[in-house]
């Protein structure tokens, strides 16, 4: 039969005393060193943002053809390296959504957004804006409804008919177009999700769908800048093939938006990069090539609570959108 001996330690010894001391004495500064460590880690590896190991993440939205997107985007990200001295990574997402998410996963440090993008980004990852493009002046923008079927001559006439949009969150590809349609009692027979605007252009263009939405920036009379230009190298004609039969209401124009955590000074280098390089020429041509912009002021989350508003007034939020 075994006999099973409990040892217990007796603290009345001097020694003992001493022993158990070192040994918290030995724990205790182990727990600070490995604090220290974490942290300095953590400071370390805010000290290299903007390194060639760690390059600050940008992320452009999905609006259009991603080699178009990703050729204007080095062309930016090769003057802000110059003018701050930081390192950037761009990057196009496959679609609206995921350029949200990419601010919950710190894939994205700075990104150019859609409207409705922003309101969720800020809602769930407490992204922050600081400039909005503009266009000519102007730092608004609207849905458009197009349609090149010649039976089709007023926005009534789409019921029981095809329809293609862009992305779930795009504001004027879908959510101010389709709750147009709604509030006019209008459903079409069928509607499908392009995921970008030319795309749309080019199914109405070839008869594939006999409407779409995609949207619409206004002109001075000597152009068009709508979403028809996208295709306009593929399909000379698309303006005469496709027309517009309604706008939406204005929207507040796409911004360029921050991830909460990136440390102010580096934001500011961005934003004042940003500045300066829609002032040239060649900054210029890029962001009309990018988001049809030719310039950006500074903004703030109060002057996208109309677009919070007319969420509210289609009883919708912004993450009803998305689910």
């Amino acid at each position: 039969m075994h006999t099973h001996r409990t040892t217990y330690i007796h603290l009345t010894s001097p020694l003992k005393l001493k022993t158990l001391a070192a040994i918290m004495r030995f724990i205790k500064a182990s727990l600070l060193l490995l604090c220290t460590l974490g942290l300095s880690l953590g400071c370390v590896q805010r000290q290299e943002l903007g390194s060639k190991k760690n390059p600050i993440k940008m992320s452009l939205v999905p609006g259009q053809d991603a080699s178009v997107l990703t050729e204007n985007g080095k062309a930016l990200i090769d003057f802000l390296e110059k003018e701050t001295g930081l390192h950037f990574q761009v990057s196009v997402p496959n679609n609206f959504i995921t350029v949200v998410e990419t601010f919950g996963t710190k894939r994205t440090d700075v990104a150019m957004i859609n409207s409705f993008g922003y309101l969720l980004a800020q809602k769930k990852y407490g992204a922050h804006v600081r400039l909005v493009g503009t266009n000519k002046g102007r730092a608004e923008y609207y849905g458009q409804i197009i349609t090149a079927n010649p039976k089709i001559k007023k926005i009534e006439d789409l019921k029981g008919k095809t329809f293609a949009y862009v992305d779930p969150a795009s504001t004027s590809g879908f959510i101010l177009p389709s709750s147009l349609l709604k509030k006019l009692k209008i459903e079409p027979k069928e509607t499908i999700f392009a995921g970008k605007h030319d795309s749309v252009v080019s199914m109405v263009y070839q008869h594939r769908v006999d409407a779409g939405a995609t949207f619409h920036v206004p002109g001075d009379g000597t152009d068009l800048p709508d979403a028809r230009k996208l295709v306009l190298t593929q399909y000379p004609d698309v303006y005469k093939k496709v027309r517009i039969l309604t706008l939406t209401q204005s929207i507040p124009s796409d911004p360029v938006v921050f991830a909460k955590d990136l440390p102010p000074e580096i934001e500011e280098k961005i934003v004042q990069g940003i500045l300066k390089f829609v002032a040239t020429a060649n900054g210029q041509e890029t962001f009309k090539k990018l988001y049809n912009v030719d310039g950006f002021k500074p903004t703030t989350d109060k002057n996208y609570d109309p677009l919070r508003q007319v969420l509210d007034q289609i009883g919708k939020s912004a993450e009803d959108f998305v689910k």
